[in-house]
């Protein structure tokens, strides 16, 4: 199995915004654009044949699948935030509570001895007036609450959707490898005659059959691809060609080349 993308952790009480999700036909340079390649032979005819302007036939499916990945949009809803408004307007409004009894209490008493109650039943209208605010408040909050749960449950929806797609697209994108390899496992296979180190024997009945060295393989991809800008050939891919050919590097992979330590040769 060929990864493609990592695995999206569970959602947390805040959800994260989603990282861009990664192109629907990766750019062939940045697969083949340097030796090593570090990809799988696959890969590697897969972005070969897109240089010569063949693509599967279910490229446009992947694009759509993209786009729809890219169109679920997850914003962030932070619960925390709306459980403490909850939890802050529950202990105000029982302190309010607590408050307006002990009033009631002391006007009931002042009443018991006639003695003057303006003064105390002025404190319990304003502590009352304070305790109905207290309960919109809380009414308020727990409305709030409830709405970032609903959110947060279309935002799981929407991740799952998310992740269904995501898995359908690496899905796709290994069908239309596999497509696009095996329509170029002729020409890898010629190739390969011309790799130094290399038989073309090793090349197998199809591109999972490869049994050569991974470097002669990347080398011989490079070879039948048409790319537009110099190849990156590191150390051990230049000293195997001086070692075993004496050859240049270009003549191997048929392109400009971009040696470890100097400019592109022509």
């Amino acid at each position: 199995m060929e990864p493609d993308e990592a695995p999206e952790s569970d959602e947390s009480a805040v959800v994260p915004e989603p990282a861009a999700p990664k192109p629907a036909i990766p750019e062939p340079a940045a697969v083949i654009g340097r030796v090593p390649t570090g990809a799988s032979l696959r890969r590697e005819l897969a972005a070969a044949a897109r240089t010569l302007g063949l693509s599967s036939s279910i490229e446009a499916e992947l694009i759509e699948v993209r786009e729809r990945v890219a169109a679920i949009e997850v914003e962030p809803v932070d619960l925390d935030a709306a459980r403490r408004r909850v939890a802050a307007a529950s202990g105000e409004e029982e302190r309010l509570k607590e408050r307006v009894a002990a009033l009631r209490g002391a006007v009931q008493a002042r009443r018991e001895i006639e003695a003057e109650t303006d003064e105390a039943l002025g404190d319990l209208e304003s502590a009352a007036a304070e305790l109905s605010a207290a309960q919109s408040e809380r009414i308020a909050a727990e409305q709030a609450l409830q709405r970032a749960r609903d959110r947060a449950a279309d935002i799981r929806d929407a991740r799952e959707r998310r992740l269904e797609l995501r898995d359908r697209l690496r899905n796709r994108r290994r069908d239309a490898r596999r497509e696009l390899a095996r329509e170029m496992h002729p020409a890898f296979r010629d190739a390969l005659s011309v790799v130094p180190g290399a038989d073309p024997a090793d090349a197998g009945a199809r591109p999972a059959a490869y049994d050569g060295p991974p470097l002669a393989a990347s080398l011989a991809a490079v070879r039948i691809a048409d790319l537009d800008r110099p190849v990156a050939l590191g150390e051990e891919a230049v000293r195997r060609i001086a070692d075993r050919r004496r050859c240049p590097p270009e003549a191997v992979v048929d392109a400009p080349v971009v040696r470890p330590h100097g400019p592109p040769r022509a």
